[in-house]
């Protein structure tokens, strides 16, 4: 389930954010890293309401740096490209 959208979308159509034990946090691009996840909706306009309302901060109980927005934002457009 997408915490922006709160819907719920097949696994291929989501995107997984992980607050490691660690303290780091990444996309889990293989679904299997261990720590904390959040799903988001694979969409530039759920991932822009997520960092304007601080989504993932609240649901991961940390920071979510710009860069990793950017990461997300560069994911969506390689895969739309290898469609």
């Amino acid at each position: 389930m997408c915490v922006v959208t709160r819907e719920r979308f097949e696994k291929r159509e989501l995107m997984r954010i992980v607050r490691t034990p660690e303290g780091d946090v990444l996309i889990d691009i293989s679904g299997r890293v261990n720590g904390k996840g959040a799903y988001l909706k694979k969409d530039v306009e759920v991932i822009n309401k997520a960092k304007k309302n601080k989504i993932l901060d609240k649901a991961l109980e940390v920071n979510i740096p710009d860069s990793l927005y950017e990461d997300m934002f560069k994911l969506i457009e390689k895969e739309a490209y290898q469609k």
